[in-house]
């Protein structure tokens, strides 16, 4: 052990603020009015003691309801409490932990979703660290791990499981869920692999999952709500009902002609157009950027949030592209004027 943190007492004085917004107008009314709740001389046992044994550290935090109540009360009332404790109840599986690194802790951090299942073969490289959030320390451990580690780090109530071998055939329905209850809510498909993009969407479809996948490339979200639509083709119909089977018999090029339907080539950015022929050649692979990351986490969040909570969300693609919303081609407002 390297570290004990307990810093239970300014959690406490948070907790009885969130409660009583207003009403405590100093630092000893707050005092008194945590001291309610938990007497000094019941704090060291009250709430919840978490070891991290990655970075030796042992912190003390409130119980399971009040830690969510602080934690999330910021969000309100874009999020109600009531609909903080729905996202809580659902499930939401993260396929591919680079570009899905960033949707699952934004999501944790928002607090949508209470139970995960986060599925990749791959390790943290050196590589990675232009795109996925890590440290030199963390060289060489498995994505999975290194994503759960994260969220529990900002919330250690999350139920968390890992799939190290990433998508195959033999881990797939275990993914999906395999008893009553254990079933996905949602799914982030944010993978490389040409089969299991299609297999996942395969599963899903069945299952009436709805997919999120956010592309990288110009602020391309794909929403697929196979929850309302259980016939809908996969990617739109841009595959002409290519089955996960089919995939195994392509061979490279015609792989990589499906995956250019899949993202629609023709509206790519121009940079990653140019790359397209590069791969391989004076490309080691396809080029992704912190920026495009991040807004990919944020888009996939959001849109991951409305569907849960029943919102109007339809099937279709989006894009947010900055490099348009933000540009010198748009007409600058006055100072001060309206947008």
């Amino acid at each position: 052990m390297r570290e004990v943190h307990d810093r239970i007492d300014d959690q406490l004085e948070e907790l009885v603020r969130c409660l009583r917004p207003g009403e405590l107008p100093d630092a000893r009314s707050a005092a008194a009015a945590a001291a309610d709740v938990c007497p000094e001389h019941r704090r060291r046992t009250y709430g919840t003691w978490v070891w991290y044994p990655w970075s030796g550290r042992l912190v003390h935090v409130l119980p399971a309801e009040e830690f969510r109540l602080v934690r999330t009360d910021r969000n309100r009332d874009r999020i109600t409490r009531a609909q903080q404790r729905t996202l809580l109840g659902r499930r939401i599986g993260v396929l591919g932990l680079s570009v899905g690194n960033s949707a699952a802790l934004t999501c944790a951090m928002e607090g949508v979703g209470g139970s995960f299942r986060l599925a990749d073969f791959d390790r943290f490289g050196l590589s990675n660290m232009n795109r996925l959030r890590g440290g030199v320390h963390d060289l060489g451990v498995e994505k999975t791990v290194l994503c759960a580690r994260q969220m529990v780090e900002i919330d250690p109530y999350l139920d968390i499981e890992i799939c190290r071998e990433g998508l195959t055939e033999q881990t797939i329905e275990e993914f999906f869920g395999t008893s009553p209850g254990s079933g996905l809510d949602l799914l982030v498909e944010e993978c490389d692999t040409l089969w299991a993009k299609v297999a996942a969407r395969e599963h899903a479809r069945a299952r009436r999952v709805p997919v999120l996948m956010d592309m990288n490339d110009r602020g391309m979200l794909d929403v697929e709500r196979f929850d309302q639509e259980p016939d809908r083709p996969l990617f739109h119909g841009r595959v002409d009902g290519l089955t996960a089977d089919e995939v195994r018999g392509l061979d490279p090029a015609g792989a990589l002609d499906v995956l250019l339907r899949i993202v629609d080539a023709d509206r790519l950015s121009p940079a990653m157009t140019d790359a397209l022929s590069r791969i391989g050649d004076t490309l080691s692979s396809w080029p992704q950027l912190a920026s495009g990351v991040m807004l990919g986490g944020a888009l996939v969040t959001d849109t991951a949030r409305r569907i849960l909570l029943g919102g109007a969300v339809p099937s279709g693609r989006s894009y947010v592209d900055l490099e348009q919303l933000v540009s010198a081609d748009r007409a600058a407002s006055p100072v001060g004027a309206a947008p």
